[in-house]
C-alpha cells in the first residue's frame, strides 16, 4: 500500500450534531455545508443518496427506505446524534426533473417537495421517535426550511 495523502484526524469518538440526508447532485453540494456551518452544525453524519429524503418519503422500493433508516439508526447509536436534517432539491433527476415531472412549474415542484419532506419526516419520527427533525428544500436561489408543525398532507 502507498500513502497518497496525509492528514491528521482526532481518534476519539465524537457526537454528531446531525445526520444529514441529501442527494448526491453536485450543483447543491456546496450550499448545504455552508448552511450547516452557518447554523453551528459542524459534526455531521452524511447520508448521500439519489433523491435525498426521497428514499424515506417515496422510495423506488422498500429496501431503499430501510437502508436510509438503518443509516440514521446507526448514526444515533454510534454518535449519539440528536437531530436529522432531511433535504431534497429542485430539478432532481430522481423525481423526474423540474422540466419533466413538473413541466417547469417551480411552485408545483416546491409544493410537491414540501409534501415529500413531510412524508419523510413522519417516517423518521415513527422509526426514531426521540430524534429532532428538520426539513430543507434547496433550489437555485436558496435553502428553504419546511415548517413540519404545519400539518401533514
Amino acid at each position: 500500500m502507498e500513502k497518497v495523502f496525509h492528514f491528521d484526524a482526532l481518534r476519539e469518538p465524537y457526537q454528531a450534531d446531525a445526520a444529514v440526508v441529501a442527494c448526491f447532485d453536485h450543483r447543491f453540494r456546496l450550499a448545504l455545508p455552508k448552511y450547516l456551518k452557518r447554523n453551528g452544525i459542524l459534526a455531521t453524519d452524511s447520508i448521500i443518496v439519489a433523491g435525498g429524503a426521497k428514499s424515506l418519503a417515496s422510495p423506488a422500493n422498500e429496501t431503499d427506505r430501510e437502508f436510509a433508516l438503518g443509516q440514521l439508526r446507526t448514526s444515533v447509536r454510534l454518535h449519539r446524534t440528536p437531530r436529522v436534517i432531511l433535504s431534497v432539491h429542485s430539478d432532481c433527476g430522481a423525481y423526474g426533473g423540474l422540466d419533466g415531472a413538473f413541466r417547469g412549474d417551480v411552485r408545483a415542484e416546491a409544493q410537491h417537495h414540501e409534501e415529500e419532506l413531510r412524508r419523510a419526516s413522519a417516517c423518521v419520527a415513527a422509526a426514531i421517535p426521540e430524534i429532532e427533525i428538520q426539513a430543507l428544500f434547496i433550489d437555485f436561489e436558496g435553502i428553504w426550511n419546511v415548517n413540519l408543525s404545519a400539518g401533514c398532507p
